[in-house]
Order: C-alpha cells, then structure tokens, then sequence
C-alpha cells in the first residue's frame, strides 16, 4: 500500500511473519538517507536500513518503485533504530 504523510511517501507492508510494518524515508544530519521501519505491534523496535540515494527524490524513489519481496529484504538488513 501506498500513501502521502506529511514527511512524504509511506509504505505499508507485511513481512514473512505477518508482522504490517509502515516504511518511511529518514535522513540523518550526515546527509545519508534511510528507511524507516515502524512495526504495527508495540512489542517490536523501530527499525532502519541505509538507502543508496544520494538525495530525498532519489530515496522517495527507491521506496515507491519496492515491491514487498525488496521491502522484506531491506527490512532483513535492517538495525535498530534509536531515538537517541
């Protein structure tokens, strides 16, 4: 599924566990560009996976052109994502 918030593009998908995660573009203050993995269950962590994008729109991009199998694998990459 695809939306507009208010920080741009969202996707929402499930992983192989049925777990429905949303995906959003992040950007660090060193310029590089992230998606965000946030899980519908409170049980689980933020997550985050470094995109190759060298701007915003390329990220965008990156995200919106993703099937759920390219999600699933940024998602198998993924670290935890801090708040620090």
């Amino acid at each position: 599924m695809l939306q507009a918030s208010s920080l741009g593009l969202m996707r929402r998908f499930r992983d192989l566990e049925g777990c429905t995660w949303e995906v959003v573009t992040g950007r660090e203050s060193w310029g590089a560009f992230f998606a965000i993995f946030v899980p519908s269950v409170p049980d689980e962590g933020m997550r985050q996976t470094q995109l190759a994008a060298d701007s915003w729109a390329d990220a965008q991009r990156e995200l919106e052109a993703a099937d759920e199998h390219v999600l699933g694998e940024l998602l198998a990459r993924s670290t935890p994502k801090t708040l620090d």
